[in-house]
């Protein structure tokens, strides 16, 4: 089959969405045609069936004059107005204040953020509420580059008390707890305003609940399931707009003379988008929610928009379901609502299916006839509303609009207004790709920032489908690449031999010790980790260094034996205190057996073999132990495998990979011991008298 996706992606964050929807494509082979917010939403459809569409889409079928061609040219442009001052209607000024309700520092930082853009004199965040605070706390935040403490408050009441100036909340409570603590907060009607509600989900009865009390109370709700809403250059509700690349794309930085409201917050940011490109910006932006029963309706923000001198034009973007525009086309025909009003309700595509459709919203699926997105735009537009034939259109009937009203002179647009350089986070300006920093730290064994964590590029999942198991996790890990099976094996039948040797070795006794003493698991382990070195464990690295250093000097096994006695050194991986020719350490034996019978090459192991034929002639218990059977075979393993060069391999000797073998193995028993010790619940060890030599008063 021959596919083709067709992507578009706007408002907030959408650089980052179109980066990995062009690696993706890029990854996978599969062409996707990737599209910003220069391109109108919609027309990715058409797109896909193979029409024509303007690059930017946004006037359509085209004006005979470019709408902001003349509000370029236009030599009249109105001041910005008194942004401290509060206009009749308006919500919010430079001065409102607000309370963050739930740890959410994203969205603080990003009213900070907005209000320094603005140029407001102070932060709109007075404090943060958090019920799980204990106590009175502060959290770090920037206005600009400045760092700024907040209070965080666990109690309402006392943040409000102590800030008298807040009139507005941002309610961050999740669905199970939102209708409780918008319940205290309306107890606080007196000095709050506006309430804006985040949390999707809250029960239908609960919001109706609300509903009714903030009519009773006088208190504005903005919600539930909303994102909130923004009146450019005065005060943002939580994430409203976006990271600041997309409020100044958008120019909400600065009041224009456009208001709007929808239900859709995504929606929202798309009308911020396309105001900021056929308009001169946006005046003020609301997002009513998307469940069933919102706190406010249409209505309670087209009033105010009416009343709003500032506000020249009006925007009303509705959706299938309810009968919320009903009751804006009862105010157009009462003459409630006399400035132009650009009106779409989005669903259309729902009248094609032969079933009930949900859309994403709950309060989304038409339940009668009069509720269908058809019945409601041909509603609005014979009540007085400017109706576009499609959502593609809403841009082009704005523009033609908006061009009409500054042409008449009833709109003078707002002058364009430099909004202050702000630091970006680093995070965000990285993932941009705007700066590079040399990094404190380099790795290069695994990766958890995409989809799924890698082991040398190797996708976990792929770990064990392909049963990789503990030893080629090992070899992932620690050297980078996939070992054979055999060694894999090999690795494993190490950590398996080395995993303990009774209570009475030193790493063990240790371990033990610590226990009794009342220690948790991480210090008895540790206690035990820390005998392992050149008498205890460490073994296994000098064993694979001097065996090697003579194998590849060629010097034989006798000789080998008699530059180490000449030189006064004891041969490590040579030698036990119990074990002996005539006691064989089965360890060993099993081992060499495996070793001879996967291995290609084993030559080292061989020569460590006719070594210990030459140190029994001396003694039998000169036998060669598992430290050194266990290091000769692994530096034959990394020569022979073929995965590795000889320096190579050396390095990782040197490195102390064989050390590491025996740590991994060793670890095992030495928790199996401290669980031991727990099991048996054995009190405070301490070592008796008369096994101790006590030579105080000996001339030593």
């Amino acid at each position: 089959y021959q596919r083709r996706v067709h992507g578009r992606r706007g408002g907030p964050n959408y650089q980052e969405a179109l980066k990995q929807m062009r690696a993706l494509a890029q990854r996978t082979g599969i062409p996707i045609d990737v599209r910003g917010p220069e391109t109108h939403m919609t027309s990715i459809v058409a797109l896909a069936l193979g029409k024509e569409v303007d690059k930017l889409n946004l006037s359509e079928p085209k004006l005979d004059d470019d709408p902001l061609k003349t509000v370029a040219s236009s030599k009249v442009s109105a001041p910005c107005p008194d942004l401290t001052a509060s206009p009749s209607g308006s919500l919010f000024t430079t001065q409102t204040r607000a309370i963050v309700y739930g740890m959410h520092p994203v969205a603080v930082q990003n009213m900070l953020d907005f209000d320094y853009i603005s140029q407001r004199e102070k932060p709109s965040v007075a404090a943060i509420v958090y019920p799980f605070a204990s106590g009175l706390i502060y959290r770090q935040f920037y206005w600009s580059s400045t760092q700024i403490m907040l209070p965080v408050y666990h109690r309402l009441d006392l943040c409000l008390e102590k800030f008298p100036d807040v009139n507005t909340v941002v309610n961050f409570a999740s669905s199970r707890s939102a209708y409780e603590s918008t319940l205290e907060m309306l107890n606080y009607s007196t000095q709050l305003r506006c309430i804006t509600i985040i949390a999707e989900g809250v029960p239908e009865k609960c919001a109706r609940h609300l509903l009714k009390l903030s009519k009773e109370k006088d208190v504005i709700i903005i919600g539930p399931a909303t994102v909130g809403g923004i009146v450019p250059g005065r005060f943002r509700i939580g994430n409203t707009g976006g990271r600041l690349d997309n409020i100044v794309a958008s120019k909400l930085y600065r009041p224009g003379s456009v208001a709007y409201v929808s239900r859709s917050g995504g929606l929202s940011n798309e009308l911020n988008n396309m105001l900021s490109r056929v308009t001169d910006g946006v005046n003020e932006g609301i997002a009513i929610g998307g469940d069933r029963f919102p706190g406010s309706d249409y209505m309670d923000h087209l009033a105010r928009y009416e009343l709003n001198p500032e506000v020249k034009l009006i925007v009303l973007l509705g959706e299938v379901g309810g009968t919320l525009e009903y009751d804006v086309c009862d105010a157009l025909r009462e003459k409630r609502i006399t400035k132009p009003l650009v009106a779409w309700c989005t669903g259309t595509v729902a009248e094609h299916f032969s079933y009930d459709v949900q859309f994403g919203h709950a309060g989304a699926l038409a339940q009668q006839q009069r509720e269908t997105a058809h019945a409601k735009n041909n509603a609005l537009r014979e009540a007085g509303a400017i109706v576009p034939d499609s959502f593609e259109q809403l841009a082009l009937k704005t523009a033609e609009t908006y061009q009409a009203l500054v042409q008449s002179g009833q709109l003078t647009p707002r002058a364009e207004v430099q909004p202050p350089p702000i630091p970006v986070d680093y995070a965000w300006a990285r993932k941009l790709g705007l700066i590079r920093k040399q990094p404190e730290f380099l790795s290069s064994i695994s990766d958890d920032r995409g989809e799924e964590l890698t082991y040398a590029e190797l996708p976990i999942s792929k770990v064990f489908e392909q049963g990789l198991g503990v030893g080629g996790v090992i070899g992932l890990l620690w050297f980078r690449r996939r070992l054979p099976e055999s060694a894999c094996r090999f690795i494993e039948m190490v950590l398996q031999v080395t995993a303990d040797h009774g209570p009475a070795v030193s790493g063990a006794h240790n371990t033990i010790v610590t226990t009794r003493a009342g220690k948790d698991l991480i210090s008895a382990l540790v206690s035990g980790l820390l005998t392992i070195g050149p008498r205890f464990g460490g073994a296994l690295d000098g064993a694979a260094t001097m065996f090697s250093d003579a194998f590849d000097k060629g010097l034989s096994p006798e000789d080998f034996v008699d530059k180490c006695k000449r030189e006064n050194k004891l041969i490590p991986g040579i030698g036990h205190l119990v074990k002996s020719l005539e006691n064989p350490d089965v360890r060993v034996t099993l081992v060499v057996e495996f070793v001879r019978r996967h291995f290609a090459e084993h030559p080292l192991l061989d020569y460590a073999l006719r070594v210990q034929s030459v140190t029994t002639r001396k003694k039998s218990n000169l036998i060669l132990n598992v430290d050194g059977a266990i290091a000769c075979a692994f530096v034959d393993l990394l020569r022979s495998c073929g995965e590795f060069t000889v320096e190579e391999a050396d390095e990782y000797i040197a490195m102390g990979a064989l050390n590491g073998i025996f740590v991994v193995g060793r670890s095992l028993g030495f928790i199996g011991h401290h669980l031991d010790q727990k099991r048996l619940r054995q009190g405070l060890y301490r070592h008796p008298t008369d096994d101790i030599a006590y030579l105080a008063g000996h001339d030593l």
